[in-house]
């Protein structure tokens, strides 16, 4: 008999690729996957370009914990949310909820609470708002950093389990001559992957793009800057620009020999699980509740990178800390090939499948 699996997770992208990385594994165990999302959100187009999968559209409120006007009315499109999935529930029947976070996954998982099992999964090294409210809902949590069990309340400490991230499968299958291509290099110099996330960073781009006369002595540079980010005036042989980069992008990772990121846990794992060393840059905590820089503290403490404040990102210490990096690559590439759980895919459907099967 066929299982019915619910999605939902959004907001960004990195609240949805894991839920992609997941697809072929769940339709490989016979899965009719429904996804739930916001109707504007970047959950709709990415998921729209799955032939077999359908989408529900349902209102979520953002819920902040600053001051907002927008706290007044918010609540209530949660309230409409929570409606709207509980109706898709009832008709959709699944056997088993996975969620991957965002704001829109909070109703969702209000709403299937009591009508079958619930799986959250929290990427980062501590939990957001969003994924606080959705894991007292859910009957098995699965976390991407091992530390983040004993960082939670009790309640969800007896139903946490250490998976570790999905990773995208197609990311395995990346051809370095295909990559060097794409970029326009023609091998002679180890490349640099810059990445600032799908909108940029803006103080990762600046300095990147100052350090060029040095950084392009020994290295290719390939930029994904984020839309409307690309500077048409920094022209380089050794140095190419991209907004985003889409179905190359395994091909452009295999023929990378560094990252330079900022520390979203979803996308760190990613080029990590590929044993790419990295140099992270991660959101200071006036811009951000703190998670990058604990998710890149944990990734360096374990020997898998290297991590510099944003405030001390300059052309030349930018340099200066690439080439250490590249100094130290090996040492770090052999202990990430040593970690079992930089790819959590098998893990988390196991997990998925263990509570489709109303196993406890």
């Amino acid at each position: 008999m066929t299982k019915t699996i619910l999605l939902t997770g959004g907001g960004s992208a990195g609240h949805v690729t894991p839920n992609i990385a997941l697809l072929p594994g769940l339709r490989n165990a016979g899965f009719e996957i429904h996804y739930a999302g916001t109707a504007d959100g970047i959950e709709h187009e990415l998921i729209s370009a799955q032939p077999d999968i359908k989408f529900h559209a349902v209102d979520s409120g953002k819920l902040r914990r600053y001051a907002s006007l927008k706290n007044l009315s918010d609540p209530f499109k949660v309230l409409k949310g929570i409606r709207q999935a509980r109706r898709m529930i009832r008709e959709v029947k699944p056997d088993v909820v996975f969620s991957k976070g965002g704001f829109v996954s909070v109703p969702v998982v209000i709403a299937a609470h009591g009508r079958c099992p619930v799986v959250c999964h929290e990427s980062d090294y501590t939990p957001g708002l969003a994924n606080k409210l959705a894991s007292r809902c859910a009957d098995t949590v699965c976390m991407t950093f091992e530390d983040t069990i004993a960082l939670s309340s009790r309640s969800v400490r007896k139903k946490a389990i250490h998976t570790g991230t999905p990773i995208r499968r197609e990311l395995y299958s990346g051809d370095r001559e295909a990559g060097l291509r794409a970029m326009g290099f023609n091998g002679k110099k180890p490349v640099i992957m810059v990445m600032g996330g799908s909108l940029g960073a803006a103080a990762i781009n600046i300095a990147v793009r100052e350090a060029l006369p040095v950084l392009t002595k020994d290295f290719d540079i390939v930029h994904l800057c984020g839309r409307g980010k690309v500077d048409p005036d920094v022209v380089h042989p050794s140095y190419v620009q991209f907004e985003y980069v889409g179905k190359e992008l395994p091909h452009m990772l295999a023929a990378t020999s560094l990252m330079i990121s900022r520390a979203g846990a979803n996308a760190v794992f990613e080029f990590l699980s590929l044993g790419i060393p990295a140099l992270l840059i991660p959101l200071p905590l006036e811009a951000s509740r703190g998670d990058q820089i604990l998710n890149a503290e944990y990734v360096r403490k374990k020997g898998y990178a290297a991590v510099m404040e944003q405030r001390d990102v300059t052309a030349e210490t930018l340099a200066a800390r690439v080439r250490e990096l590249y100094a130290n690559r090996e040492s770090m590439i052999r202990r990430m090939k040593a970690d079992p759980l930089l790819d959590g895919t098998q893990e988390v459907l196991n997990v998925i499948l263990k509570a489709a099967a109303g196993k406890k």
